[in-house]
């Protein structure tokens, strides 16, 4: 009898093994063998080493699109960060229904596609776009405004991009502190702004890092927003990634700006984990 519970117990075994084997080998096959596949390249051709990667940093052109592109990713994770703390905050206090219809409304920009958004940003910001016209129309303007092609359009884009992926990533994390903290701070004295500066953003802390995370790793790979709004002259690693694959077919630079763009990621990482930790000591 005991013999058949082992060999039942075995066979449970071999089955959780193999159920298991089978996201693994995928997660092997579609997700390590690539990134092996495009990554060993920039250290062994033309000759072993890191050569590509000191020619990479030592290149002017290289550094000034790695500058921007850290730079504006930054600036649209907090630009997210600030406006994604109080609207998240002000979903999470409505009742279900209201903040169903609410949510709805922000994650609708999701469902399009992120070409037709950027061409809706290209006729708001164009010389002759939507602003300009009101500028000159209330007369604050002589003349249009560059804003299209530049820094801030990019910016802009990229948050209008990615806003909702942080409000989506802290709504949950506000309804889990719950009203009863906010009632409790607001019966001690604590006024609005000070209950939501002092309770509710150090409670959802741990939320807007993975949601900066997000924001951030989003931006710096993206390709598509900064081609529309930021034109040739503002270029990124994700444009400079794609001129090399697919214009120059120089598969060993585009490798190596994909390899940059993900330890430039894992960086950034590293970086709010170090904030977090600190902040958490002071805690």
């Amino acid at each position: 009898m005991s013999a058949l519970f082992q060999l039942g117990g075995n066979m449970r075994r071999s089955w959780y093994v193999a159920f298991l084997l089978v996201p693994v080998l995928a997660v092997m096959l579609f997700l390590v063998l690539p990134m092996v596949v495009s990554i060993l390249p920039t250290f062994t051709r033309p000759t072993f080493g890191l050569g590509n990667y000191f020619r990479f940093f030592a290149d002017e052109f290289n550094r000034r699109i790695l500058y921007r592109s850290l730079r504006l990713s930054l600036i649209t994770t907090l630009g997210c960060v600030i406006l994604g703390l109080p609207t998240s905050y002000y979903l999470s206090m409505l009742d279900e229904r209201r903040r169903q219809i609410l949510h709805s409304v922000i994650l609708f920009p999701l469902l399009t596609n992120a070409v037709v958004r950027g061409f809706a940003w290209i006729a708001i910001l164009g010389r002759n776009g939507l602003l300009n016209s009101l500028l000159s129309r209330l007369h604050l303007v002589q003349a249009p405004v560059q804003m299209l092609y530049t820094e801030g359009a990019i910016v802009i884009g990229s948050i209008y991009l990615f806003l909702p992926v942080m409000v989506s990533t802290l709504v949950p994390v506000m309804e889990r502190i719950g009203s009863e903290t906010v009632e409790a701070a607001e019966t001690l004295g604590a006024p609005p702004m000070a209950t939501f500066f002092k309770v509710v953003v150090p409670m959802s802390f741990s939320g807007v890092l993975i949601a900066a995370v997000m924001v951030f790793a989003g931006t710096i790979s993206a390709y598509t927003t900064p081609t529309l709004l930021g034109g040739s002259k503002n270029m990124m690693l994700a444009t400079l990634l794609y001129q090399q694959s697919d214009t120059l077919a120089n598969w060993d630079a585009a490798s190596l700006l994909s390899c940059v763009m993900i330890l430039c990621s894992l960086g950034v990482m590293k970086l709010f984990d170090v904030v977090a930790a600190r902040l958490d000591k002071r805690g």
